[in-house]
């Protein structure tokens, strides 16, 4: 059986250590395996206990590698394990990190869970169907993920829905009150809420507009439609055009005809 005849500290790593069996450099190990094993020279190594020594140095090293990996933020076991293996570690050293990692408190799916789904809440004002895509992305269990999205209440999505549709309205005041209620149905889907919290969140606000903001609304949205069609059409086909450009638009028939009007006195005085 080979004895260990030298052991020496790494120069660029001072908790690794070269191990030399019978004059020869056999492997290096962290220093906590060091001392697990009481590695000491004239020491001398079973197959077995050499087995033992190398797969537990492994799942150090993999051990090491995850902590570091955490230490920039919190992540799922799916990651952690994704990334040990993408590292070249074996299925079964992986496997005894992670294992580690739980007992030490570096690793929980449920707080990163938790964690998350208050983070998209927050900062990303996502809605629970967007929660979930990011949940199972990151290779959290299907009754984890309901567990937890279970606490995000109906009252407080439409609060946050809310603040997303006001914002929208505000920044789309030149738009109709289709056109926004558009703009806030795709938005609010895009990040992950439901039509029944759509629906209460646009009823919330007042979208109807007053007969002057009807006015300057349409002629900035006519004109620019005017002047597209105008290039191809003329007379009655470039009238059909434009009123059904602006009637898709959410225009009243009504304040469709004035402009109509305004456009033809316009055409007739040039």
């Amino acid at each position: 059986m080979p004895i260990i005849t030298k052991i020496g500290r790494q120069k660029n790593n001072n908790e690794r250590y070269n191990i030399y069996l019978d004059e020869k450099y056999a492997f290096s190990v962290d220093e906590a395996v060091l001392i697990k094993y009481q590695l000491t020279k004239g020491k001398v190594i079973e197959r077995f206990t050499l087995d033992e020594i190398v797969f537990d140095d492994e799942v150090r090293k993999a051990y090491n590698k995850a902590i570091h990996f955490l230490s920039y933020r919190m992540r799922s076991e799916h990651e952690v394990k994704k990334k040990l293996l993408m590292s070249d570690f074996g299925e079964a050293v992986v496997l005894e990190a992670i294992r580690k990692l739980y007992e030490h408190g570096f690793l929980n799916d449920e707080s990163f869970t938790k964690a998350l789904v208050a983070t998209q809440k927050k900062n990303s004002k996502k809605g629970p169907a967007a929660i979930r895509q990011e949940l199972k992305k990151k290779g959290i269990e299907k009754d984890l993920q309901e567990e937890v999205l279970a606490t995000y209440s109906e009252d407080e999505q439409l609060i946050i829905a809310r603040t997303l549709t006001e914002k929208i309205i505000n920044q789309n005041q030149s738009k109709t009150p289709r056109q926004i209620k558009q703009k806030v149905q795709d938005a609010l889907q895009r990040k992950g809420y439901n039509f029944t919290i759509i629906s209460q969140a646009i009823d919330s606000f007042e979208l109807e507009k007053e007969q002057d903001e009807w006015e300057t609304i349409i002629a900035t949205q006519g004109d620019k439609i005017w002047r597209k069609y105008s290039t191809k059409y003329s007379g009655y086909d470039l009238k059909k055009r434009v009123k059904q450009a602006l009637y898709q638009k959410g225009f009243p028939s009504e304040h469709i005809d004035l402009y109509i009007e305004k456009k033809e006195m316009e055409q007739q005085n040039e």
